[in-house]
């Protein structure tokens, strides 16, 4: 899992409540179990007319947002179906934190075994945040995480809180096979105790 420390990037403004997985990535995308190619089927009902051409109206399709890197959302993102392919679609896209007022359960606890940085901020910081990435291209967010810290293109800081546990294993990069890896002495050192005592098994 790649690490995540600072990041700093266009943010894109999602004025839109409940946001399911769904609408993430729909299920016509979930025939493979490979973390890679999900950018395309990325919020495809909204990014793609019928006849497949981009629609000019969603904010993803727009010149400023194109190279977005973080998206700003309105309450209750990732909601609905636990379907872990939709922290890879945001991945897989270029998308590595998502900001909002709350989260499903379920898609939040998938962001951080991914890579995916989802922050939980009060109503008002959402409104400021939104209001920053309204700009377009000048929607400039820079986001430290050892700090805690969303700074603006005003130079303004939100401050976020997170996880001990969580914030430790995205800026080490670790998932849950990185932290098994990590304790990887003490289950040989198990292992080789537990086979001279019962040698039979």
């Amino acid at each position: 899992m790649d690490k995540f420390t600072r990041l700093e990037g266009v943010a894109a403004p999602l004025r839109i409540v409940n946001v399911d997985t769904d609408m993430i990535i729909p299920k016509q995308y979930l025939k493979t179990l490979k973390r890679t190619g999900l950018g395309k089927g990325l919020f495809s009902e909204l990014r793609f007319k019928e006849d497949g051409s981009d629609n000019p109206d969603f904010v993803l399709n727009k010149p400023a947002y194109r190279n977005a890197k973080i998206i700003v959302a309105d309450n209750n993102f990732g909601c609905g179906s636990s379907r872990e392919h939709a922290p890879w679609a945001l991945l897989d896209y270029g998308i590595r934190c998502v900001i909002s007022t709350q989260f499903g359960d379920i898609f939040y606890n998938n962001c951080f075994k991914n890579g995916l940085l989802p922050i939980k901020v009060a109503p008002e910081d959402l409104e400021k945040l939104f209001d920053d990435a309204e700009r377009g291209s000048n929607a400039t967010l820079s986001i430290d995480l050892e700090k805690q810290e969303i700074r603006g293109p005003d130079g303004g800081v939100i401050k976020f809180d997170i996880d001990p546990h969580r914030k430790h294993c995205l800026l080490n990069g670790l998932d849950d096979i990185g932290q098994t890896h990590l304790k990887k002495a003490k289950i040989q050192s198990f292992e080789e105790k537990s086979r001279a005592e019962r040698p039979w098994a």
